[in-house]
């Protein structure tokens, strides 16, 4: 799919299918997508359905996305990652290559995920965080490379994550510090 098989609206600065090097392929997205102007798709992309971005999104190379993903305005995916099914990104989201993204994932706006352990200082491995399945993400709060927040966790706002989470868990501060999950966050995301 080409700039020019899609869409509603405008698409102005639209670009689907951005060929990176000599032998890429066009990206696959499923059906009934609505990809907004100023967006740009990479190729080697596969998207499933009902796909939905606000304006300006970036999706690079190598990136697998689910069912029902909405990605805002002003997010990126850097490429070589992994998104489920269920996954709601806010504006000026953040995710790194090599991020691994489950099942029914909420990400509040300028969320950022990191990948590098030593930026700019040494060499190093680039490991993106995991987010298992039913996991929330507050506006603002950061998480550390190689980080796992487990199933059912909830990050507050402006919280930054420098060790794993345990599943079911809430994660809050500067750094973050666990606390039990409050009942009313139980249960995981609704669907």
């Amino acid at each position: 799919m080409r700039d020019n098989e899609l869409l509603s609206g405008s698409t102005e600065g639209l670009s689907i299918g951005y060929e990176y090097d000599d032998d890429t392929r066009s990206p696959v997205i499923g059906a009934d997508p609505t990809i907004r102007a100023g967006s740009i798709i990479y190729d080697d992309v596969v998207i499933g359905d009902r796909f939905s971005t606000g304006h300006y999104a970036l999706i690079r190379e190598r990136t697998r996305i689910g069912d029902d993903v909405l990605v805002g305005t002003n997010a990126t995916i850097d490429g070589t990652s992994t998104v489920g099914s269920n996954v709601s990104m806010q504006t000026g989201v953040y995710v790194p290559a090599e991020t691994t993204i489950g099942d029914h994932v909420f990400l509040g706006p300028n969320a950022v995920l990191t990948n590098d352990p030593y930026p700019l200082r040494r060499e190093g491995d680039l490991e993106g965080p995991t987010l298992e399945d039913h996991v929330s993400i507050g506006a603002n709060a950061t998480v550390l490379p190689g980080v796992t927040v487990g199933r059912g966790s909830f990050v507050a706002a402006g919280a930054v994550v420098s060790a794993d989470v345990p599943e079911e868990t809430l994660a809050v501060g500067v750094p973050a510090r666990h606390e039990p999950l409050p009942p009313s966050l139980r249960g995981g995301n609704a669907a």
